[in-house]
């Protein structure tokens, strides 16, 4: 499959120091995208690059095979970028907005109502076309924001710190809207929160140091880390002393009166004895995963070998 964003040897230095150093990177046509970050680690100097906001010191970016820096423009017009507080006019209805980002995206004119009635559809907007945007709430306004991004239909969309601020009910919202977004083109996701990049992609790029330090799928993210502990969901838990028992156990952690966290050292036949001993103990067991937790490890194992 052919890439629609293609980075080589990205550099860019601000006076003496590098922000980020030789940075390659594909992204192809469909999906979601992770970009992962610390702050000062690039992110935002290779986003920015990308969507042509900023010129690059050495190396070149490619969108849907165009040059960014020799023809700007046909390189942006493939481009949708929502910034991590979304260029907003509250003063102008959702509509004028819309229209307005429309034409600075050089569209023809006859082809803006069409699309214009495709976006506020799409990011669920359309019954507030006539409401001022001052007057939307956060998550609202997070969709506007969205809507200006894919008004013109590119081929890639860049959205910066999306979810930041929205309530729990909102960020479901926008994760849900993202998601939809992605099924017919690429979207590239910047955060810095690894739970929010473990929930919606199922790529990774991780930039610590100016420089890519992991690039592959989440699920290799997930386990670049063997997991060393689970999470047991239980009608009738047995004291603690019964999972000391159990060969391979190290630490037993009662999180709720039937939720416990078991600590174990990496042995892979763990769960099948815990659910052996769950039989013939009469625990009955509702539930039995790999604790998660462990992909905060990761993200500190990988910083410290960028710096090493």
């Amino acid at each position: 499959m052919n890439s629609i964003v293609k980075l080589e040897h990205l550099s860019h230095r601000y006076t003496s120091s590098w922000a980020i150093r030789d940075i390659n990177m594909e992204i192809s046509q469909t999906g979601i995208v992770g970009l992962l970050g610390s702050n000062g680690a690039g992110k935002s100097t290779t986003m920015n690059i990308l969507c042509g906001v900023l010129n690059q010191t050495e190396g070149n970016v490619f969108v849907n095979g165009i040059n960014m820096r020799e023809n700007p423009e046909l390189a942006k017009q493939a481009i949708g970028f929502l910034p991590q507080h979304p260029p907003l006019y509250m003063d102008l209805t959702v509509d004028e907005y819309l229209t307005y980002c429309a034409g600075l995206r050089l569209m023809p004119k006859e082809k803006i109502q069409p699309a214009l009635k495709e976006a506020k559809e799409r990011c669920g907007i359309a019954h507030y076309s006539q409401r001022l945007i001052r007057n939307l709430s956060g998550g609202y306004r997070q969709r506007v924001g969205i809507a200006q991004a894919i008004i013109h239909r590119p081929s890639l969309v860049v959205l910066d710190e999306p979810t930041n601020g929205l309530d729990p009910n909102q960020i479901i919202e926008v994760r849900s809207l993202i998601k939809e977004i992605a099924t017919d083109r690429a979207v590239i996701f910047s955060s810095h929160i690894l739970s929010e990049i473990q929930l919606l992609c199922k790529e990774i790029k991780m930039i610590e140091s100016g420089r890519i330090v992991f690039a592959d799928t989440m699920d290799a993210f997930n386990n670049y880390v063997e997991p060393h502990s689970v999470l047991l969901h239980m009608e009738n838990p047995p004291p603690v002393a019964a999972f000391m028992e159990i060969a391979g156990v190290t630490k037993t952690e009662f999180l709720t009166e039937r939720q416990v966290r078991i600590y174990f050292s990496g042995d892979q036949d763990i769960s099948e004895r815990l659910i052996t001993a769950s039989v013939q103990q009469g625990w009955r067991l509702r539930e039995i995963s790999l604790d998660k937790t462990a992909l905060d490890e990761v993200f500190k194992q990988l910083s410290n070998q960028s710096s090493q």
